[in-house]
């Protein structure tokens, strides 16, 4: 494998969307550093054996530790160019119940891995933000100008990054890309969290045989993605001329419907199981659909799969792990 010379670190890389990039990196022969203190991410999420080459792998370290130590972040970081910043508290729900914890993985660890990049000299850092921070708008589709109406603790502390990363790149002259990732799905998200999303949610209790459950009407509609595609954005967004100050959406360009999505899991996984609708959760946004045209023009960013094969995809990889659990309690 030809090697590109290009250094990145992404911080919570052991994660769901986080290892879909490193994996990305690496496939195209970057050199990747891992930091994650492995309270989500995983380490099974890491080992790319079968995947991709030994020269590939031979390209990856892993640090454990956490975005909030200054030691941790600057032994990972030394020769990055540039950082991708996937580290955080990330459910919604968990945030409402632990706006402390949020605010401190989120804004303060956020904070800390700013500072080392401006003083350790990484050319860029993209931050992965979240359409969460349009908050229930009426204005669709979401579009980047938008005023921005956070609802929860998670939001708030992705819009207090945001405003971080424009500080640092016009005072300190840190280049930083902001990218408000939609609804991601696919292959390693987790389904058995309390805070699970809702297609790997969906898709476990359709293979168990078991009704899915629903939060609210089922009418709440979203622009899902999938976590290849944010993988390549987030590699567009390091090595874009000109990207730099910017703020993109990462999504698909549609929205639909929860009814829709669980009529083609249901498709997708022979199961008829009808669903249990619960009361909306708080703070949950209703409707998010989000303008594309930015990411185009100013990334080159087109996703590459389509909802239907990403379905079938993430299904098939919850099929499997499904089946090597049973066939491992056994």
């Amino acid at each position: 494998m030809k090697t590109t010379g290009d250094t990145f670190l992404v911080t919570g890389g052991a994660g769901f969307i986080g290892s879909a990039t490193v994996e990305y990196l690496l496939s195209k022969g970057s050199k990747v550093s891992v930091l994650d203190n492995f309270s989500t991410g995983r380490r099974e999420n890491l080992d790319f054996r079968g995947v991709l080459d030994e020269a590939a792998l031979s390209l990856l370290t892993v640090f454990e530790g956490d975005i909030r130590n200054v030691d941790d972040t600057k032994k990972a970081m030394q020769g990055a160019r540039y950082v991708i910043h996937q580290a955080a508290l990330t459910s919604l729900q968990q945030s409402v119940r632990a706006p402390l914890l949020a605010n401190s993985v989120n804004v303060d660890g956020f904070l800390n891995c700013l500072v080392l990049a401006r003083d350790l000299g990484v050319k860029r850092l993209v931050l992965a933000s979240s359409s969460s921070v349009y908050g229930n708008s009426q204005e669709l589709p979401n579009r980047e100008e938008a005023k921005l109406e956070p609802a929860s603790p998670y939001a708030v502390t992705k819009a207090i990054g945001e405003k971080y990363c424009r500080m640092f790149d016009s005072i300190y002259g840190l280049e930083t890309v902001v990218l408000r990732y939609f609804n991601v799905f696919g292959p390693r998200q987790d389904p058995n969290s309390e805070y699970a999303a809702v297609i790997p949610a969906f898709i476990k209790k359709l293979l168990m045989g078991e009704r899915p459950i629903v939060y609210g009407d089922g009418k709440q509609s979203r622009d899902f993605i999938y976590v290849g595609d944010v993988a390549a954005a987030n590699h567009l967004a390091c090595v874009k001329e000109g990207a730099s100050g910017g703020v993109f959406n990462i999504a698909s360009g549609r929205s639909r419907s929860l009814e829709e999505l669980l009529s083609a899991l249901s498709t997708i996984t022979g199961s008829r199981e009808l669903p249990v609708h619960a009361e909306e959760r708080p703070c949950d946004v209703k409707h998010s659909w989000a303008c594309t045209d930015e990411a185009r023009k100013e990334l080159g960013f087109v996703p590459k799969v389509s909802f239907e094969e990403s379905l079938k995809a993430t299904v098939s990889y919850f099929r499997k792990e499904m089946t090597g659990r049973v066939k491992a309690d056994r």
